[in-house]
């Protein structure tokens, strides 16, 4: 009895998470280029018993499971859809890959989000993201912008081109990268992401990678199929306390139980 109660206890709690996970997913619908997040589940530990009627032989074995676990929690890389800005500072990527930034302690982090801006320093003006957060070219460097500049175009290989007076006074380009297994990277808040080694190798981007100026990727988040999700998880949870209610009730009366 008490191991029922404690099955129907851990179901609620993974139910719980995974609410959690939906929630996020919500809350996030017009976050750029935020990737839907999904909750796997796995059984949880079984453990084996032997019945006295059969042979002891592993094929007539009792195995009992020991209720619900999270696999881990996957996200969905697909593009989300482009929305419209007209900003010349804002780049989407079609296809995969990630811009390179620079973060507060120096080490290298990558994001989806192109939303980026000019910074301007007593070391002169550098491209940044919505944090001030340096974004690097190929080779890890700060992108500086010249000044004064009328425009800055950028071609669908990533290559900027800053436009004085009709001519191209200077060029730069953008740092953009993919790896092995983009499901592996570590996830740091704030649409940024850090290589660890479930990642695989950093590679470079493939060539029909393009980046798209004055536009920005929108979240993939799809409400309708995390409204359903979200009724799903809420009958499994009705149904896991009905289950730990059950448990308890019938604990209850063999408590009461006279001989």
């Amino acid at each position: 009895m008490f191991e029922a109660k404690s099955i129907a206890a851990t179901a609620l709690r993974q139910q719980q998470t995974r609410l959690e996970v939906i929630s996020n997913n919500v809350a996030n619908v017009n976050t750029t280029a935020f990737k839907n997040a999904r909750l796997d589940f796995q059984s949880a530990m079984y453990t084996t018993g032997l019945n006295p009627s059969f042979p002891r032989s592993p094929e007539e074995h009792n195995q009992k499971g020991h209720s619900v676990l999270i696999a881990g929690i996957g996200r969905d890389w697909r593009t989300g859809n482009f929305q419209r800005t007209e900003r010349d500072l804002d780049f989407a990527i079609q296809g995969e890959g990630f811009f390179t930034l620079s973060d507060e302690n120096g080490e290298t982090v990558f994001t989806r989000n192109g939303s980026f801006a000019i910074s301007a320093e007593e070391e002169g003006r550098f491209l940044v993201n919505g944090n001030g957060l340096y974004v690097l070219d190929p080779d890890g460097e700060r992108i500086e912008i010249p000044f004064p500049i009328d425009r800055m175009d950028v071609l669908p290989t990533g290559e900027l081109q800053f436009v004085l007076n009709g001519e191209i006074i200077g060029t730069a380009q953008l740092g953009m990268v993919t790896f092995t297994n983009i499901g592996g990277l570590e996830q740091s808040g704030q649409g940024l992401f850090r290589h660890v080694e479930s990642a695989g190798e950093i590679l470079a981007i493939a060539p029909d990678t393009l980046v798209r100026q004055g536009m920005l990727e929108g979240s993939n988040v799809n409400l309708a199929e995390e409204m359903t999700r979200l009724i799903r998880t809420q009958r499994a949870f009705q149904l896991a306390s009905r289950a730990l209610t059950t448990a308890d009730e019938m604990e209850g009366i063999a408590n009461t139980m006279r001989r």
